[in-house]
Order: structure tokens, then sequence, then C-alpha cells
């Protein structure tokens, strides 16, 4: 590259820089700030490049006695796996799976409680309401709706948001006035107290007069009752019996 110059001798300016005749005779102005700043560029890369290649060699020089690395690599893979056994020889990975066990059981046992909690309440509401409001025990029963909630309340449950009752077989108790379906709260309850084997002792009287009527022992007037009669009742029965007045007899 030459300068350019003019007939008089003087170098010839294009834009406010220098004009260069390169070997090909092609004619360019030169950037001088350009080029001194490229040229800073070129240098700070340089020099970022000769860094990282003498930190690579000082690290590579830490395994300066390992002639073969792959060996190096197996061995390292085959002493992680002796510490990790030693974690389980050791009882830690036991550990830990007990704690996340204690954890989940812990969140189990605290849905478990309030699932129960509020399964009682929702017992409490829809059959403990039905006992109270039971026009069958109102009109039939010679003991008080929790007395009779006490004896067949274990008979029904809640399936389905309905009330379902069951036979001391385990068996669904249908409707004898609607074959097919499941017989309604008072209904249920009527088949149940039917097949209780003290009901003379829990039924009011029926109001008839005759062989057929029905009473309850005490408002029959009975006064006493043979021990082991006494004992064959059950402790509701046994209750009505007292409240009754009923003196025991040998």
């Amino acid at each position: 590259m030459k300068l350019k110059l003019d007939a008089d001798g003087h170098v010839v300016v294009e834009n406010g820089m220098p004009v260069y005749v390169h070997d090909d005779g092609k004619e360019i102005a030169f950037d001088a700030a350009q080029a001194v700043s490229k040229i800073s560029a070129l240098n700070g890369e340089a020099k970022a490049h000769r860094e990282a290649k003498e930190a690579a060699e000082a690290n590579l020089a830490k395994f300066a006695n390992i002639s073969d690395p792959a060996k190096a690599l197996e061995a390292l893979d085959m002493m992680t796996k002796i510490d990790q056994k030693k974690l389980i020889d050791a009882g830690a990975i036991d550990q830990v799976r007990a704690d996340i066990t204690k954890s989940f059981q812990t969140q189990l046992d605290e849905a478990n409680g309030k699932s129960q909690q509020l399964e009682q309440q929702l017992y409490g509401e829809m059959i403990g309401g039905r006992f109270v409001g039971s026009k069958f025990i109102q009109e039939k029963m010679a003991i008080p709706s929790d007395f009779v909630q006490a004896r067949f309340g274990k008979s029904f449950k809640i399936e389905d948001g309905k009330i379902v009752a069951y036979d001391p077989t385990g068996n669904k108790i249908y409707s004898r006035s609607k074959p097919g379906d499941l017989a309604d709260f008072d209904e249920a309850l009527e088949f149940l107290v039917e097949q209780y084997p003290q009901k003379d002792h829990i039924l009011k009287a029926s109001g008839n007069s005759g062989s057929g009527s029905q009473q309850s022992q005490h408002q029959a007037g009975q006064k006493t009752m043979k021990r082991g009669e006494f004992d064959s009742l059950d402790p509701i029965a046994r209750g009505t019996a007292l409240q009754g007045g009923i003196t025991i007899v040998d």
C-alpha cells in the first residue's frame, strides 16, 4: 500500500482521510480511528484467550501423572458407587425413607381425622335427626328416641348421601310397600324392632283388648321380674324396666 499523491506531491485526502493505493491499484481512504478501535478490541480478545489457555493448562497440570484418562474416569465412577453403598449400609437411605414416610403418615392421619369428624357430623345430622323426628318412635315406642338410636342406630348407614338400613344378617332392608325399593327410615326401623327379641319391653301398649293386644311389661302393670329374665334383657331394656318401677326378685 502506498499513499496517493497529487501532481504537486501532496497526500490526497478524501472525507478527511488519506487515500492509499493498494497493490492491485484499488484506491481506499484509510480510517485511522476505526483501525485503532479494532486493534484495541482484538488485543482484548487475544488477552481473554490467553488467560483461558493459561487456566486450562494449570488445571491440566493437576492430572499430569494420569497416563490413562479412561481408567481415571472409571475409578471415579467406582468410588461414587462405593460412597453410595456406604450410605445404604449406614442406614442413611432408610432414614430418609422413614422421614418421608413419617411426614406423609402425619398428613394422612390429619386428613383421616378430619374425614372421620365430618362423617360423624353427617351421621349425627342425618341419622340422629331421623330418630328424633321419627313418627314410628313417637307413636309406637315406649322408650325415648335416644334409647332407640343407641340400640338400633348401628343398623343405619349413609351411602351415596342416602340412609340405608341393614338387617342383623348384614342384608339391606327393602320396602314391603314398594317392592324393589329400599325401605325408608320408619319402615326399616319398624322391621328391626319386630325382629328384636325383647320388643315387648320397648313397645307401647297397642290399645287393643284381647289376646292380640301388646303392652310393655311395665305398662301392663307388672312390678316384679325374676333376675334370670332381667339378665336376659339388653342394657336398654333393663334401663326401661327399672325406670318403669320393676322390682327384681330371685
